[in-house]
């Protein structure tokens, strides 16, 4: 009984720290725009030396929080760890640094989220804090239930927190972890709720238009995000994956100076759009989703590259967020295109449809999505977009993103490896 009341405190602690990092991005977000606002030719500057900064910060003072963070966790669940405690994927001091880097990241405008670097955060504080505990859940099922609340304090989402866990972070779901991951979830689901209220993440919708359209809309939407969304993960794994030859090899001698480049990228699209790739992409969905005119294949095509252009340097920060906004503007292009589809299911079916495609996990989609607009009667055309958007990305990345890149996190743990601090880094 102590032993389970010691874990509900910690799964408190996790949820506040969510909150606060969430409302820490949020403002910085807002920060950056009054910045750009006042001085739009130094902050685009800024971009390319923030991220080569970035990147030589992270590799000097805390590699393990590199990139999105769910492959670490990912890879720390799976490792079957001997001895002393090993590693830092999922520790307290990985999860300050990643809070830190990635709201630099997005001072400096990266287009970046923060739900990827809370589940490692969440995953952290949850394995760090219980560390010792003797009997009841295991190191795996802690860790586990520990990234599944962060994407359920991150999105304010808790039923989408457990699917996440069973589809994305464990391949085998044991029997003392459903129990472990829901506790740790719905806990800290609710702290987060407590101090954030009862809000949508995208606003509350009422469904306004006739089920068939949306039902004949979902296959053509979920084809064309699965492969969108596939493209962007074949591109990543091919620059930041465990491959060893081309682009990869040649950023891995020069990670900075890579990070450069990106960062000369993602500015000059970010010029080119009037500012509009810079951040995580929240205010661009929801205007979208809106109905906001002039945006739209545009917009998704600018910020498909502003992201790549963030994940390929190797700084910290997710992309869930951004692909939601890319999804948003890929379902809005087809809204335009006179299908019968109301603007704004069209929209919501791209968001999960493209996310699905990017990550593989189309339960989880489906259900952030329904979470996130509560709107019950698009869940049919929402499971039907996002399970042939994993169908169609599975035609151009045979394999699930983040355990392809957290392949480059089992290495690193690997005794023999004694290079692996600084190659796990580059992920």
């Amino acid at each position: 009984m102590l032993r389970t009341g010691y874990i509900v405190a910690v799964a408190v602690v996790g949820g506040l720290v969510a909150a606060m990092f969430a409302r820490l991005c949020d403002a910085t977000m807002r920060l950056h725009a009054d910045l750009y606002r006042q001085a739009p030719w130094a902050m685009l500057a800024l971009l390319p030396a923030g991220f080569a900064g970035l990147v030589w910060l992270t590799r000097r003072l805390a590699p393990e929080a590199a990139g999105s963070g769910i492959p670490q966790v990912v890879a720390a669940a799976e490792f079957r760890w001997r001895g002393r405690w090993d590693g830092q994927r999922v520790t307290l001091r990985t999860a300050a640094f990643k809070v830190l880097l990635s709201v630099l990241g997005l001072l400096c405008g990266a287009s970046i989220g923060r739900e990827g670097p809370t589940v490692q955060v969440v995953a952290g504080i949850q394995r760090s804090l219980t560390r010792g505990l003797r009997g009841g859940p295991g190191r795996r099922a802690l860790i586990i239930a520990g990234g599944a609340a962060g994407v359920a304090a991150a999105f304010n989402t808790p039923i989408a927190g457990v699917v996440f866990a069973v589809e994305e972070l464990a391949r085998s779901f044991e029997r003392r972890t459903h129990t472990a991951v829901i506790l740790v979830v719905v806990v800290s689901g609710f702290t987060a709720y407590a101090l954030q209220g009862d809000y949508a993440y995208f606003g509350v919708r009422s469904h306004g238009t006739a089920l068939t359209s949306a039902w004949l809309a979902a296959p053509l939407v979920g084809l064309a995000g699965g492969l969108l969304g596939g493209a962007f993960a074949r591109t990543l794994v091919a620059v930041i994956g465990p491959g060893d030859a081309g682009l990869a090899a040649w950023r891995r001698r020069r990670p900075v100076v890579f990070a450069l480049i990106c960062g000369a990228v993602a500015a000059a699209i970010a010029a080119a759009t009037g500012g509009l790739t810079f951040g995580a992409g929240y205010e661009e969905a929801k205007a979208i989703l809106q109905g906001s005119a002039g945006r739209g294949l545009e917009f998704a095509g600018a910020k498909w590259l502003a992201t790549l252009a963030a994940a390929c340097s190797g700084i910290p920060g997710g992309i869930f967020a951004p692909s939601l906004s890319i999804g948003a503007g890929l379902g809005a292009a087809f809204g335009h295109m006179g299908l019968g589809v109301a603007g704004g299911d069209a929209v919501v079916l791209g968001m999960a449809s493209y996310l699905t495609g990017v990550v593989q996990a189309p339960l989880t989609s489906a259900v952030i999505l329904m979470e996130m607009t509560r709107d019950p009667a698009l869940v049919g055309p929402l499971m039907l977009s996002a399970l042939l958007a994993r169908w169609s990305s599975g035609l151009v990345m045979p394999q699930p993103l983040y355990h392809v890149l957290a392949q480059t996190w089992r290495r690193a743990t690997e005794p023999a490896n004694t290079a692996g601090r600084h190659h796990a880094s580059d992920a």
